[in-house]
């Protein structure tokens, strides 16, 4: 078992929502991890992280090995990139399900379904049960 700090749960929720959600700015720079940090839509609670604590979080999650640095030709800054998917083997639907719980905190199976749909579409509440229970 995995434990994250809040700011590595922050952290690593934003990488896997952009990862899917805008997929021609992933991996994502410092600047735009930091944004995605702190945007004040979507997020449970609203915070204020600064580039230090974001990297704070990025090296916690890079220990663990949940995240790691990618050098890109072409590309002036390094990006980072989540691993999650990989080390876990989780399939869509419960990456979807924890990147939810990780930028909002505890929700119910109803909401998992009504908050997910441009990260993974749960048909039922069923299927996002499902999902919950296999995590």
């Amino acid at each position: 078992m995995v434990q994250l700090s809040d700011i590595e749960a922050r952290v690593l929720g934003c990488l896997i929502e952009k990862q899917v959600t805008t997929p021609e700015y992933y991996p994502l720079s410092l600047n735009a991890l930091m944004a995605a940090c702190n945007q004040k839509n979507n997020r449970d609670p609203v915070v204020e992280y600064d580039d230090k604590s974001v990297v704070r979080g990025l090296d916690g999650l890079r220990e663990k090995k949940l995240a790691w640095m990618v050098h890109s030709s072409g590309s002036r800054v390094p990006k980072y990139e989540h691993r999650l998917a990989e080390m876990f083997a989780l399939p869509p639907d419960q990456v979807a399900a924890l990147c939810l719980l990780l930028l909002r905190g505890p929700q119910t199976a109803g909401e998992i379904r009504g908050r997910s749909g441009r990260l993974h579409e749960f048909g039922t509440i069923a299927e996002a049960e499902t999902a919950l229970h296999q995590l």
